[in-house]
């Protein structure tokens, strides 16, 4: 059977908080709202564009329809003009991908970011690595509704004991455990090991070096489960 993993993208395989940051403060100055600052912006992502907005602007008790609007357009444009900057992958990740390229699993992204900025990103920083990567599709509700990870499981024709959901927010882990899927949760991401653990994941890794060995423990274990 074919072996699939499902990656969030920002703050599991990309180092986006500062891109994030540097761009959501863009929108903000041209309000005329002072910057946030970066870390706070950790609570902030991970629930799509248009939360991420709405939060920014309620951070400055200016979240009205009109604010929306100006700061919507003003992120995007910025964002959307140099989609890498200061974005990079953690390091390791890429070495661990091709570790489990090489064992035959098939690898997908499935972002919460607008589709046409998630694609770009993974085709720059992941050329022929991975197999499909999704964003926030106009067909599709986004994370943590699994609709999305249960269209990518059909396309591959992969069980679900065989798909794994990996990402680094509770987000993400409800995703994979609303579709059935096994999860691993990366505390090197946005929020850490206390969220991840609340929200129920399967398994927890802090560094990108268990990343593939985490895919093939669990697998391992379920052999050694059937043999019995």
């Amino acid at each position: 059977m074919s072996k699939l993993c499902i990656f969030d993208l920002d703050g599991t395989l990309l180092n986006t908080l500062p891109t994030i940051a540097y761009y959501g403060n863009l929108a903000l100055a041209k309000l005329g709202f002072s910057p946030i600052e970066q870390d706070r912006y950790r609570l902030l992502v991970g629930d799509g564009r248009d939360l991420l907005i709405h939060r920014m602007l309620g951070e400055k008790n200016a979240d009205t329809p009109e604010n929306f609007v100006k700061a919507a357009s003003a992120y995007d444009a910025a964002y959307e003009a140099d989609v890498l900057y200061l974005t990079e992958p953690y390091p390791g990740v890429v070495e661990q991908l091709c570790l489990l390229k090489e064992k035959g699993v098939i690898l997908s992204v499935l972002s919460n970011k607008p589709d046409n900025v998630a694609q770009e990103v993974v085709k720059k920083k992941f050329d022929g690595i991975f197999d499909i990567a999704w964003g926030k599709r106009d067909n599709f509700p986004i994370k943590p509704n699994p609709e999305a990870a249960l269209s990518i499981q059909a396309k591959f024709k992969a069980q679900a004991e065989d798909t794994y959901f990996i990402g680094d927010t509770s987000v993400d882990i409800l995703t994979g455990k609303n579709a059935g899927f096994h999860t691993v949760g990366v505390s090197w991401g946005f929020r850490g090991r206390e969220e991840l653990f609340k929200a129920g994941a399967e398994c927890i890794i802090s560094s990108t070096e268990e990343l593939a060995n985490a895919i093939f423990k669990i697998e391992s274990e379920k052999t050694s489960e059937n043999r019995r």
